[in-house]
């Protein structure tokens, strides 16, 4: 399965602790079907002093989310769903199916 969401996407959290929030793409992982998005699946860490951080600590970190959960949030401000469309001129651009099959 291919992922049609890019890095800067707005989304919105579909189901789970983070439901109805929205936030920005992060990072994408294709190869496990999971995106990392912005003040989403927030989760602290324990860090052991070393040479490079001294004192150690707990940090906050963002984890990734299985990208079924998320769904692409329009311009408009509505979820949809993402798909392909094939230009006259031969160019490939991406479309939100619930919006009519407006470029995005």
């Amino acid at each position: 399965m291919s992922i049609k969401l890019k890095v800067g996407d707005q989304v919105k959290v579909l189901t789970g602790k983070y439901k109805g929030q929205e936030g920005k793409v992060l990072q994408v992982l294709p190869k496990i079907d999971q995106v990392v998005v912005e003040g989403v699946n927030i989760v602290k860490t324990h860090q052991k002093p070393s040479q490079t951080n001294p004192n150690g600590g707990v940090q906050e970190k963002t984890m990734p989310i299985a990208v079924s959960k998320v769904a692409f949030v329009t311009k408009s401000g509505k979820t949809s769903r993402l798909g392909y469309k094939i230009k006259a001129d031969g160019a490939k651009v991406r479309v939100a199916i619930q919006d009519g099959r407006k470029e995005v």
